[in-house]
Parts: C-alpha cells; sequence; structure tokens
C-alpha cells in the first residue's frame, strides 16, 4: 500500500549543509555526510540532497559528494544540482542513487525530462519546481536560480506538462514559505495535487509533526519534505538533526488519513 513519505532536504553550499530562509541567508548546519549517517540511524523514509550551486555558477554536479553521500545512505535518495544532460543524469544513478531531480534545466529544455526518462525510467526523475504566489492572484509562477528568476510561467501548468514529459514525481517548494516553520502552503498543495497525476512532494514550511499531518490530512497520499525541521531545534534553533521514530510516522501517518 502507498503511504505518505516525510522526508528530509539538505540543502548543500558551497560543500557544507546549509538552512536558509525565503532562499536567502543560508546557514551553515554541519557536514552533509555526517547528517546522512545520522538519518540512516533514524531510519529515514527518504533523502532529498539539494546543491544549490551546482546550476547557479554552471558548474557540474559534485560526483565525488554524489559517490560519498550514496555510499553512506541506507535510504533512497534523490540528487539535484547541476544535471543539465542524459549522459549526466546516468552517471549519477549509475554511483547508485535512486533519483535525480531536475530544475532549472527541467524549464529551459523541458524534453530533457522525456529523454532521461526513457534511459533511467520515469520513476527516477523528479522535477523541482521552486514558486511564489504572484501578487493579487492565486496562481503561482516558477522561480530559477534559487529565487532569483521570475519564470512568469503557471506553476501548475508547469508541473502538468513535466509529468506528461515522463517526471515521475513532482517536488513543489514554497520560496514565501521556506525556512519560516509556519506551516505548509495546503492551498498549493491541494492545487497541485488536484491536477497532477504523479506522486508529489512539498517542501517549505514545516515547522512542527502537526505540519506534516496538516498536508497530509489535507492531501492524503503525498511527500512531506522539509528542511528546518529536520536540522533545528527549539525556539533558537539550535542546530540538532532530528527525525520521528517508526511508531511516530506510524501513529502520525494513522491519524492524518484515519487509519486509526
Amino acid at each position: 500500500m502507498l503511504r505518505p513519505r516525510i522526508i528530509p532536504c539538505l540543502l548543500v553550499h558551497e560543500g557544507g549543509l546549509v538552512k536558509t530562509v525565503s532562499f536567502k541567508n543560508p546557514k551553515y548546519v554541519g557536514d552533509p555526510i555526517n547528517a546522512v549517517k545520522i538519518f540512516n540511524e533514524k531510519e529515514s523514509d527518504e533523502l532529498i540532497v539539494l546543491d544549490i550551486d551546482a546550476t547557479v555558477h554552471g558548474n557540474e554536479p559534485d560526483y565525488k559528494l554524489i559517490a560519498d553521500l550514496a555510499a553512506e545512505c541506507r535510504m533512497p535518495l534523490c540528487y539535484g544540482g547541476g544535471i543539465r544532460s542524459v549522459a549526466q543524469a546516468k552517471r549519477i544513478i549509475s554511483l547508485g542513487v535512486e533519483k535525480i531531480a531536475l530544475s532549472a534545466a527541467a524549464i529551459e529544455d523541458p524534453e530533457l525530462i522525456a529523454r532521461i526518462a526513457e534511459e533511467i525510467g520515469s520513476q527516477s526523475v523528479v522535477v523541482v519546481l521552486d514558486v511564489k504566489k504572484r501578487m493579487l492572484s492565486k496562481e503561482y509562477d516558477v522561480f530559477l536560480h534559487n529565487g532569483r528568476k521570475n519564470t512568469k510561467l503557471n506553476a501548475i501548468e508547469v508541473a502538468q506538462r513535466a509529468a506528461a514529459l515522463g517526471a515521475g514525481e513532482i517536488v513543489i517548494n514554497s520560496i514565501e514559505h521556506d525556512g519560516q516553520m509556519k506551516g505548509y502552503d495546503l492551498a498549493l498543495a491541494q492545487k497541485v495535487r488536484a491536477a497532477v497525476g504523479v506522486p508529489i512532494t512539498l517542501l517549505g514550511g514545516a515547522g512542527s509533526l502537526d505540519d506534516v499531518a496538516d498536508l497530509i490530512r489535507s492531501c492524503g497520499v503525498v511527500g512531506a519534505s522539509a528542511g528546518s525541521l529536520f536540522v533545528f531545534k527549539g525556539a533558537y534553533k539550535a542546530v540538532l538533526i532530528n527525525y520521528p521514530t517508526v511508531a511516530q510516522r506510524d501513529a502520525l501517518v494513522g491519524r492524518a488519513l484515519g487509519w486509526a
């Protein structure tokens, strides 16, 4: 039976693990490999690692870091950052990564989604959309390059096209909610869930497990991803890698979906 996934998202900047607020002011919070080791111990459902420098600076994916992450990781791993070709995607998969994430490249060359899916399978292709609500509107635009460039493209339409081209999963990352720890954008989540037939994951805003439960209750079987929730603790945001136990996850999902 399909069930919701609770997914830590790690941002890599200049080789270190960071956390941002509204895509700004990256705060160093530790070493990515050490974080993976802790999430292994806590039996995380899955892990997303995004290199936020690679595409902005036109760099190749950091294959050494990817290989180290994949060798350490005992859970499904999704990696994104700097992927612009089929060859790069295949190389990353060959290192032991289960999924590759496309962002800017999927907007600038949508057919790349289909070409990569044909080679490695749709189940391994994730499209990450960084989105922000339009002023005085209920619609959302897709942004590129860490929220610096507004494509003026409708996020829902882009998500639908990505799925049609072969993306096996869509990750929606809310720029406005990033790092705020005040809850997911549930209206956005519901719009995407209603419009897209492939699995979706929401990222941006989770500050407690209650926020995760609210998302699952609102949208059903989705991925609930978070950064701050799993790297900070307490009102003063002390750095502490944390993650709910298996029993806590089962209870949370059971309550949210009425299974318990």
